[in-house]
């Protein structure tokens, strides 16, 4: 069961979190908030998310899965304007979830958990390379870096005490090493490794938003992206493997 209400802007923002990885996922609800865990198709990125009830106007659930087409969520959001408030409902055992935003309403068909792929696990990995940095200016980084490549590298260099990202092509190249003093943190230890811009600009676009961006990094491991969405009441988790480049 969930009978919620929330600010469109808010529960937008959880779903384009969501969107920038996987189409659809299970949804989990509880009585503190609601949350999913869910990996591409690739297996090559994965999404953690969190919005707790405090993140809703009003808020009443109880401990329930159920399977949602996050595409057809979007979609629907579009139609909110800023202000608006989103009504969500979905009784016990319902296969249809009623949702009522800017004068509309919808009512959804869930989709079968057992068509979704399981909940990854949340992987153990020793990333000692941290740094914090605005998403604004990651996703500024992470954009430039498209223009070069498809790849880019990423990393931490302890001597220098600087946040790099570069990125080649076949006749080009770009570098951006952010500054100690250019950051809000940063955990001095080597890392570097390289990743897929295809995804990094789906998640830039979500990161830009937060004032906030902790990057974790190690040697040719993945990197995990760790933000607050919802005035804090929300966080999400971006885990992306590293691209293995042939000898």
């Amino acid at each position: 069961m969930l009978k919620a209400t929330i600010e469109a802007d808010i529960f937008k923002e959880a779903i384009d979190a969501i969107s920038a990885l996987v189409p659809e996922c299970r949804l989990h609800t509880a009585e503190d908030g609601i949350s999913t865990r869910a990996v591409d198709t690739a297996n090559v990125a994965m999404i953690a998310i969190t919005l707790k009830k405090e993140a809703f106007d009003s808020y009443k659930a109880t401990t329930s899965e159920m399977g949602i087409d996050i595409s057809k969520m979007k979609n629907i959001f579009n139609m909110a304007g800023k202000g608006d408030l989103i009504s969500i409902e979905l009784p016990d055992n319902a296969q249809k979830m009623a949702i009522s935003v800017h004068g509309y309403h919808y009512s959804i068909t869930l989709l079968d958990t057992n068509t979704i792929r399981k909940d990854p696990n949340s992987p153990t990995i020793n990333l000692p390379g941290k740094v914090v940095i605005s998403g604004e200016d990651l996703n500024n980084a992470i954009k430039a870096a498209a223009v070069i490549s498809d790849k880019i590298a990423m990393g931490i260099n302890p001597k220098d005490q600087t946040f790099f990202l570069i990125a080649e092509g076949d006749t080009d190249h770009i570098q951006r090493a952010f500054t100690k003093d250019e950051v809000k943190s940063l955990t001095p230890a080597d890392a570097r490794s390289l990743f897929s811009l295809d995804y990094l600009k789906d998640m830039g676009r979500v990161m830009n938003r937060a004032a906030e961006v902790e990057v974790s990094l190690g040697i040719d491991h993945p990197v995990r992206f760790s933000f607050d969405i919802a005035g804090g009441n929300g966080h999400v988790e971006y885990l992306l493997a590293p691209r293995i480049e042939a000898d």
